[in-house]
Parts: C-alpha cells; structure tokens; sequence
C-alpha cells in the first residue's frame, strides 16, 4: 500500500467548490480515498424543514477500543469577489511556499494530513489494536443543524463509542504548535423585538416610542458585568451587533424596534441563567415604559471544557517535539464541533494556522502542512503502543 501524500490530497480537496450546504461530490471523494485505505464507509445525509440537506461521513478502520477519531468539516465559506484573489479559489495554486485556495487553511488542508498521516501509519501498523475514525460534516460553517450534532446522535443510537477526538480547526494564532484548544465559551444570540404605539412626533404623550425602550434595554445589558473570567475561560462578553428600525417616515414614531445580540459566556454560566438574567431586564424595562416585548434565543452551544488527561499531554509533547513550542493549553475563540461531540467522547483541538482562514488568498505554508502530517502520524503511534 502506497502512502497518500497531503499536499496531493489537500490540492484535490480544494478543488470542489463545497460551499456550505453544497456537497459537491466532495464526500464521496474522501469516501473512496478511505475506503482505499481499508476502512468501512457510511456517508449520512440529513434533513430537516427549513434548512437544506447536508451530507456527512463517518468512516471507521477497525472493530476494537480504543476507537481514536478525527473529525472536521469539508464545507467552506464563500469565496467573495474572485477579482480579488490572485488565484482562482477552487483551482489550488502554490506560491512563495503556500498552498492557495479556499479551504486551505480551514480546514481541507488539515483534513488531508489526517488522512495522509494515516496512511503512513497503517504501513508499519496493519494490526495495530484498536480503532480509527473520521467524523466528517458538510455543515460547520453553516447552521450547524444538519451536521456533525445529527451524526453525533445518530453514533449514539448505534451505540458507537469512541475514545477520544482530535478536531482538526486551525487553532494556532501565528506559528504551528502554539495552541492546542481543550474548551470554548458558549454562544447565545438574542433577536429582541420592542412593541411601541406609532404616533405623530409633534404629538409624543399620544404614542409609545418603542426606540426608548430598546436603547436603555442595551444600555443596561451591555453594561452588565457578567464575571472577571476563570483560570480557564476568558471573561463572558455581550455585543450588539444589529439595531432597527423599520421607519420610511421622519416625522412618525414608530411602532416597533428590533436588536439582535450576541454573549460569549464561559462555564460560570449556562444559556438558561443567562436567559433568566436577561428576561428581568426586559420585563423591568419594558413595563416601565409601557411597552412590549418578544425575544428569541438561538444557543449556539454550551461553554465546555475537557479535562487535560495523558492523551492531552502526550499530543501537547509531540507537538513540542516537532514545531520546537510548547503549546498553550485554550479555550479562546469561537465555537467548534466539539461543543457537539463532546456528548460521546473527550477531545481536544489542534490544526494549522488561522490566520487566513475565511480571508482571500487563503493559505496554507507546505511546511506546516508537512509537519502537520508528522505530528498526526507520531500521535496515532503514541496512542496505539
């Protein structure tokens, strides 16, 4: 059996314009390229009303535990304005020691040292004992509702186990092997809707101006101090990021004003204290100034951390023993997929360089890539002795 080479397979991963929700065949690619490898296959689609269908993979090599899995996403965003690339975004150039192309970084790329690293692994280890799997979505940089949460209750029907994950996310600031990720803030946004009563300006005692109302609201949840941040999480933060107000007219008060916010908490929180915390100030406000109010929440995830154990200290000496870095223990950032997997199994996160994920001229430096794979491989060595 011949080894996959990353480079090869991240440039033909690249390739397919897998904008999120759209497959592009790109699952079925990686399915032959595993099932080449020996594993056993099952590509899972999903649906649901409201949100297109998504296709998922979850391949497996082996039948015994430890099962150690990799997972990550095939899906990318958008490429934007293509005049403003240097290259076309689906046809993967290589320029001054990068790979360019949209997913390089985020995360095709990583997804290809995986597999790559696989390859040379089971060539000195076809009996290796234990199990390994891919947890593949086509749904992360989207909704996040047909992906890896659906494949990860799907495993837990099948009663599948697995021991622990490694997500491949670009978790390094600047240079590969300076940041592992062992848990994430939680993510709640808030769509909230105050209802006034329209009226003429030159008239206010006969209307309700709903804009006074949602300006002290955000005045006084933005200033909310939610705590000082923990030994592990950074400090919980509130931004509004939309204000409106439908109005064509400048001399009508309106009827209605709309905000949308979002809170990054850390694990002193839950969504629903969260919740609760804000309800009052909504209801106190509201009914002070006589008018009404309907919010929505939408919780992206719960804030999570995973206890470092002897698998994180082993990965964290690997990459100390490739890059040169001791990497630093995080939970900075957004969220991930592990915030879903984390129901079935301890995890953690470790890829590339995020620098230029999610820009133009998104890139990928072929030493990183390199080194990627050999970290990869020394992992599935050390945890399989």
């Amino acid at each position: 059996m011949k080894a996959l080479n990353e480079l090869q397979l991240a440039k033909e991963l690249i390739k397919f314009p897998s904008v999120t929700p759209i497959d592009a065949g790109i699952m079925r690619f990686l399915e032959k390229k595993l099932k080449r490898l020996g594993f056993k296959t099952k590509i899972l689609e999903f649906k649901e009303k409201n949100y297109k269908p998504v296709k998922n993979l979850y391949a497996k090599l082996g039948k015994k535990r430890p099962n150690f899995c990799y997972a990550g996403h095939l899906d990318v965003v958008p490429p934007g304005d293509l005049k403003d690339w240097t290259v076309n975004p689906f046809r993967p150039s290589i320029k001054k020691g990068h790979l360019i192309g949209r997913g390089a970084n985020d995360m095709k790329s990583s997804i290809a040292s995986f597999v790559s690293a696989v390859s040379k692994f089971l060539i000195k280890n076809k009996n290796f004992d234990g199990s390994i799997s891919l947890l593949i979505t086509g749904d992360e940089e989207g909704d996040a509702i047909n992906g890896t949460k659906k494949v990860v209750n799907h495993l837990k029907k099948e009663r599948e186990k697995i021991d622990f994950c490694l997500v491949g996310e670009p978790t390094n600031p600047n240079k590969l092997g300076e940041m592992i990720k062992i848990g994430r803030r939680g993510s709640l946004t808030g769509k909230l809707e105050i209802f006034g009563l329209q009226g003429h300006v030159a008239y206010p005692h006969r209307a309700i101006n709903p804009s006074t109302t949602i300006i002290k609201i955000l005045k006084e949840i933005k200033e909310i101090k939610f705590d000082k941040g923990t030994k592990d999480f950074q400090a919980t933060n509130l931004e509004v990021t939309k204000i409106s107000i439908n109005n064509t007219a400048d001399n009508v008060i309106p009827a209605k004003a709309e905000a949308t916010f979002n809170i990054r908490f850390n694990n002193k929180h839950s969504s629903s204290s969260i919740k609760r915390r804000l309800n009052k100030i909504f209801n106190k406000i509201s009914k002070k100034n006589k008018s009404k109010y309907k919010i929505e929440y939408r919780v992206s995830g719960e804030a999570f951390l995973t206890k470092a154990n002897k698998t994180t200290f082993m990965i964290q000496n690997i990459i100390k023993k490739i890059t040169n870095i001791n990497p630093k223990l995080s939970t900075t950032g957004g969220t991930s997929d592990l915030r879903f997997i984390r129901k079935l199994s301890p995890g953690l996160e470790f890829g590339l360089v995020g620098k230029t994920m999610h820009k133009v001229d998104e890139a990928v430096s072929l030493k990183d890539l390199k080194n990627l794979t050999k970290i990869y491989q020394n992992i599935l060595q050390s945890y399989f002795k």
